[in-house]
C-alpha cells in the first residue's frame, strides 16, 4: 500500500483502555546505535548539565555550543553550511554530495534527467535548499514582490468522535493521554502547495495580513508587535473544508540537528512535568508520535510542534510535502495529493525505474547526512562582559527553565561526530503552551493549538549574517529578538512580564546575550 504523507495514519484500530505513562522504553530510538552509560558517566553528565553556579566567567566549553562538531565563527553568509568540525575526512565526501542532492533543482515527470525527475505534481518548492536558505532561517513575504517559498501553511480538519482511531491515538490513549484529533484536508491535504507542474492546478496563494499595536516596556521604551491573519487565495480545488485549521510555518534553521537527534530521550522525558508537580509555572510535555519507518510511536524532535521522530523521516517527509518526491519511507509517488486531487494522483511521475523511488534508499541517507552535519559556530563572544550579564538576566528570569542551555548526546557506535558530546542547543525540546498570542489552533499530535516545541536558540544570533533579515517565532511575526520575547504568553508569560518590566540595560543586555548565541 503508498504511503502517502498525513500528519496522523489514519489506520482504524480497537479502542484501548488508558494506562500508565509513556517510559523511555516506549520511546527509545531504535536507529541509533547506542553505547550504555555507566553510573560513573551517569554522574559527571548531571555535574556538567548543571545550571551556573556564577556569572563572572563563561562556562567551560560554553563558547563551543556543538560540543567537538563546533565549527570556527564566521562571517560569511556561510556560517550555517559548514560540516561538523569532527568528521572524519573519509565521511566529508557523504556531506558533500548530500549537500549537493539538498540543492539539487528537481523536475517534472517524463524528463530527460531520470535521476531528478518526480516533481510535484503539487510543491512548495524544487529543492529543500530553496526553503531553507543557506541551510538557515526562512521568512514570510514582504511586500508584492516577495515569495512564499521559505514558509507555507499547515492544515489540518477537526476529528468525528466516532471516527476509527489512528495508530498514535490509540496508542495515545493507551497510556492515558485524550490527545486532540485531527486529519489532513479531505482535499488540500496536509499543507498548502503554491505550486503545481505544466497542465496542473496550484492549491492556492497564501495571505497574510498584519495588525501593529504599542506595548509598553520601562524606561519610557515602548515596542510595536504585529498580529498576523491567515487565509487562502485562488483556491484552485474548490472550497476549503469550512472548519479547515491553518498553522503557518517558516522553514527552520538545519544547524545541530544530529546533536538534537542524540539527545537520550529518558534526558528529555526526565525534564517533562505535563502537571507542573514542582508549582514552577512550566509544564513541558514530550511529544509523542508515530513512526512510519519504525511502525511504532517514538518521541517527536523536529519540527515547530516536534512532529517528526527522526532525521530521516522528517527529511523523506519534507521530500513527499514541500516538494512532491517519493522515498522509501513516503512511497507515494504523488506526494500531498488526496483522493479529492484525481487528476493529481494520476500524472505522470518518477516512479519505477532502477531508483524505485523518486529519491532511493542511498540518497535519503546522504541527505540525512548531511543534515546530520550541518554543524553549530563557536561562541567568540561568551566571555563579553555584557553578553554575561545577559547570561545572568536569561537564567534569573526564568527563560532558562524552557530554553535548557546544556545536554550530553549519547556515545554512539557509528557517529562519532555526535558522539557524546556537551551542547548547548538552550531547548528541552519539549511542548509548552504559548498563550493565545501565538497559538494556532490546530492540534497536531499530542500538542494542543497553544503548545510549540521549545525553539532551539544556537546561532539565533547569525541570522541577519545568514538570511539578511531579522524574522523569528514559528511564522516569522516578529522582527527583533525583543518582539519575539514579548510575544511569548502562557507558560512564558511570567518570564515576559519581567522582561518588559526590568532595566533597559538589563534588558539590552539579554538581547546581547542571544545575539552571541
Amino acid at each position: 500500500m503508498r504511503k502517502t504523507l498525513t500528519l496522523i495514519c489514519a489506520t482504524a484500530l480497537p479502542l484501548a483502555a488508558p494506562q500508565a505513562g509513556p517510559s523511555t522504553a516506549d520511546l527509545a530510538a531504535p536507529h541509533l546505535d547506542v553505547l550504555p552509560r555507566s553510573a560513573k558517566e551517569r554522574a559527571r553528565i548531571a555535574a556538567v548539565t548543571a545550571p551556573p553556579q556564577g556569572f563572572d566567567a563563561a562556562e567551560p566549553f560554553e563558547a563551543r555550543p556543538g560540543g567537538a562538531a563546533s565549527v570556527r565563527a564566521r562571517t560569511t553568509p556561510d556560517a550555517f553550511s559548514q560540516p561538523s568540525a569532527n568528521i572524519p575526512f573519509e565521511r566529508e565526501l557523504d556531506f558533500k554530495i548530500g549537500n549537493g542532492l539538498f540543492k539539487k533543482l528537481w523536475v517534472s515527470s517524463p524528463a530527460s534527467t531520470l535521476a531528478s525527475d518526480g516533481l510535484g505534481p503539487l510543491y512548495n518548492a524544487r529543492s529543500c535548499q530553496r526553503c531553507h536558505l543557506k541551510d538557515g532561517r526562512g521568512h514570510p513575504p514582504e511586500g508584492s514582490d516577495d515569495d512564499t517559498v521559505s514558509m507555507f501553511l499547515r492544515l489540518s480538519v477537526p476529528v468525528a468522535p466516532d471516527e476509527a482511531m489512528s495508530e498514535i491515538e490509540a496508542f495515545l490513549l493507551s497510556i492515558g493521554e485524550d490527545a486532540p484529533r485531527s486529519r489532513p484536508d479531505p482535499v488540500y491535504g496536509g499543507q498548502l502547495q503554491d505550486f503545481a507542474v505544466q497542465g496542473h492546478a496550484a492549491e492556492g496563494r497564501m495571505r497574510v495580513d498584519y495588525e501593529e499595536f504599542e506595548v509598553a516596556l520601562s524606561d519610557g521604551e515602548t515596542a510595536r508587535l504585529r498580529r498576523p491573519s491567515y487565509a487562502i487565495e485562488d483556491p484552485g480545488h474548490g472550497a476549503p473544508h469550512p472548519d479547515l485549521m491553518l498553522s503557518p510555518r517558516v522553514a527552520p534553521p538545519m544547524i545541530g540537528l544530529g546533536l538534537l537527534e542524540a539527545i537520550p530521550a529518558e534526558d528529555i522525558l526526565a525534564r517533562a512535568d505535563p502537571e507542573d508537580w514542582d508549582n514552577d509555572g512550566i509544564s513541558g510535555r514530550a511529544q509523542i508520535v508515530w513512526s512510519f519507518e519504525h511502525d511504532r510511536p517514538m518521541l517527536g524532535r523536529f519540527g515547530w510542534k516536534a512532529g517528526a521522530p527522526t532525521l530521516r523521516e522528517q527529511s523523506a517527509s519534507a521530500f513527499a510535502g514541500d516538494i512532491g518526491i517519493s522515498s522509501p519511507i513516503f512511497d507515494a509517488p504523488f506526494g500531498d495529493c488526496t483522493e479529492g486531487q484525481l487528476a493529481c494522483r494520476a500524472a505522470p511521475h518518477g516512479d519505477g525505474d532502477a531508483r524505485e523511488t523518486e529519491i532511493d534508499a542511498e540518497a535519503l541517507d546522504l541527505v540525512t547526512f548531511y543534515s546530520r552535519n550541518l554543524a553549530p559556530p563557536e561562541r567568540p563572544e561568551a566571555e563579553d562582559p555584557q553578553v554575561l550579564r545577559g547570561k545572568r538576566v536569561f537564567h534569573e528570569t526564568g527563560c532558562a527553565s524552557c530554553h535548557q542551555p546544556k545536554h550530553v548526546t549519547h556515545r554512539l557506535a557509528d557517529q562519532p561526530e555526535q558522539s557524546f558530546q556537551l551542547i548547548w542547543p538552550m531547548t528541552d525540546l519539549l511542548l509548552h503552551d504559548m498563550g493565545e498570542g501565538l497559538a494556532d489552533h490546530r492540534p497536531e499530535g499530542l500538542a494542543s493549538g497553544r503548545e510549540w516545541r521549545t525553539a532551539p536558540l544556537w546561532g539565533i544570533g547569525r541570522t541577519e549574517l545568514v538570511n539578511g533579515h531579522t524574522q523569528f517565532l514559528h511564522d516569522g511575526r516578529a522582527r527583533s529578538l525583543l518582539e519575539a520575547i514579548l510575544w511569548h504568553g502562557g507558560e512564558a508569560d511570567p518570564a515576559k512580564t519581567r522582561v518588559a518590566e526590568m532595566p533597559k540595560a538589563d534588558r539590552d543586555a539579554l538581547i546581547r546575550y542571544l545575539e552571541s548565541l
